[in-house]
């Protein structure tokens, strides 16, 4: 048995330790993780009873002491004691207590998700309320993270038990276009992502319409404060300074007429001054409702298309399907089993490469492939968190949205009350969709690049390699930015990585 890594060595009874400390108050065992490193680590307790004792033993300043359980000669535990005074003892307890919690809080989450996914109601109570205890909005990062989790958790044990309850409560929250705005606008100010994202889509559009007089481009992106759009003219104006005067037809696709209102008059006041002819193209729909072959987009003059964190929602599949899915992935595994060799081809749903679990999905992609853009640049998370395993989805969306909150935590240089506001009303929301929700309504379904290729070049796209310069500008923009991040070209496609 492993806890992130740390190998459990022993069990010891507290009784054993008394002789070394004075009387603690009546405690039970402690599963001890080892070892302890004198300068950098300290031990990590695993059980309820554990996390008790080792609070109480700190909170009551009983001793100084932090133990670590070494295995000698024929196997038999060995106790060694280390007595710390002054200031590294305080910057090891305060260690001790980060770490702990941290491994601590993982584990409990994905226990958690064990107990709801197995229908233990019990077990998945009793770890929901020691979740409560150690996680907290307003704590570190994993406490944060925690938090949603623990809430989303509690939501799926609602919808797994009480199907006419998750109705009432809107466990899936549309947000006022007010609120969307503001949660989107606090993201793109805290996160490097969208900047770098809309820097390297709109230099990609640049060099494809390399001497053209009249451009379209179709946005499928939920952005709506035009500020992509904004840099993309300015970027045209400086390179086409010595050639006529340029069109642009921008399509944008949203749920909201107000918002394209104002997109429209914001990016005709820039075209105006920016001495562009300029088109504004609005459609209000959502992207799974959009029929591509009924876009208002002229033949004839060369398109681009831009898509930002947005094709997962297509993926969202009912629950037919899914058992369906589920029916191939089982009888695959199966045959896996009885050692039976399987060489599925490529667009086979047995296939692990398998692009297509959404009928939708290939629908979609093939009619955009249908308009012939010049250049199609897609912006997807690269995290996996559409398997039909919650306990899966939990463990690899912990690790996703657990990196985004340390690097929140780095280059935070706005209020806490705008941070707090983000987090909740976006970043928890996706976490609670992935974890309490199910079928169609399960839209955030991120995919990583190895799911995605297949799936583009199926529907008839070719791979085409970011040019030098448009990383050289991503580097630049990112350097600006505290957290430890960094560009990684891996073949053809860009990612942005956190330096672990």
């Amino acid at each position: 048995m492993k806890v992130v890594g740390y190998p459990i060595v022993s069990i010891c009874k507290l009784e054993e330790l008394l002789q070394f400390l004075p009387p603690p108050p009546p405690l039970h065992l402690l599963k001890v993780v080892s070892s302890f490193l004198y300068n950098k680590q300290s031990i990590s307790c695993i059980t309820d009873e554990g996390m008790d004792a080792l609070g109480n033993l700190i909170e009551l300043k009983i001793s100084s002491y932090i133990f670590n359980l070494n295995r000698i000669e024929g196997g038999f535990p060995q106790l060694q004691v280390f007595q710390m005074t002054g200031s590294l003892y305080q910057r090891t307890v305060e260690r001790m207590n980060l770490e702990s919690k941290g491994i601590r809080l993982a584990y409990l989450l994905k226990e958690c998700a064990a107990y709801t996914e197995s229908g233990n109601i019990i077990g998945a109570d009793i770890t929901l309320y020691n979740l409560s205890r150690l996680a907290s909005p307003d704590g570190d990062p994993l406490q944060r993270v925690a938090t949603y989790f623990t809430e989303a958790l509690a939501c799926c044990q609602v919808a797994k038990n009480l199907r006419g309850v998750p109705k009432v409560l809107r466990l899936v929250k549309t947000l006022s276009t007010v609120e969307e705005e503001f949660v989107r606008q606090q993201f793109f100010n805290l996160f490097p992502f969208l900047r770098i994202a809309y820097l390297i889509t709109n230099q990609a559009i640049i060099e494809a319409m390399q001497g053209e007089i009249a451009i379209n481009v179709l946005d499928l992106s939920p952005s709506s404060d035009a500020y992509q759009w904004i840099n993309l003219m300015r970027s045209l104006k400086e390179h086409s300074l010595n050639t006529p005067c340029m069109k642009i037809t921008i399509t944008a696709i949203h749920e909201k007429e107000e918002v394209l209102q104002q997109m429209e008059l914001i990016l005709g006041a820039e075209a105006k001054r920016l001495h562009f002819y300029f088109q504004f193209n609005p459609v209000v729909s959502s992207l799974e409702s959009l029929d591509p072959d009924t876009l208002p987009i002229e033949k004839g003059e060369p398109l681009a298309i831009s898509c930002i964190l947005q094709l997962h929602s297509l993926l969202a599949t009912t629950d037919d399907e899914m058992v369906r899915m589920r029916g191939q992935m089982i009888f695959a595994e199966m045959l896996s089993k009885q050692n039976k060799k399987v060489n599925p081809s490529p667009d086979s749903a047995l296939s692990p490469f398998s692009p297509c679990p959404s009928h939708k999905m290939e629908c979609f992609l093939n009619s955009l492939w249908k308009l012939q853009p010049r250049v199609m640049v897609v912006t997807e998370q690269e995290s996996n968190v559409n398997g039909p395993s919650l306990t899966e989805r939990v463990d690899k969306a912990l690790h996703f949205y657990g990196t985004l909150f340390d690097c929140l935590e780095a280059s935070t240089s706005r209020s806490l009350v705008e941070r707090s506001l983000m987090e909740k009303m976006l970043l928890g929301k996706e976490i609670k969709n992935i974890v309490a929700c199910e079928g169609v309504d399960r839209k955030e379904r991120h995919e990583q690049l190895g799911t995605w290729i297949p799936r583009l070049e199926l529907a008839g796209f070719g791979r085409v390699p970011i040019s030098t310069n448009g990383i050289c500008l991503a580097i630049k923009l990112l350097q600006s930015y505290e957290p430890a991040l960094y560009i990684r070209r891996r073949k053809k496609e860009l990612l942005l990585d956190d330096r672990v």
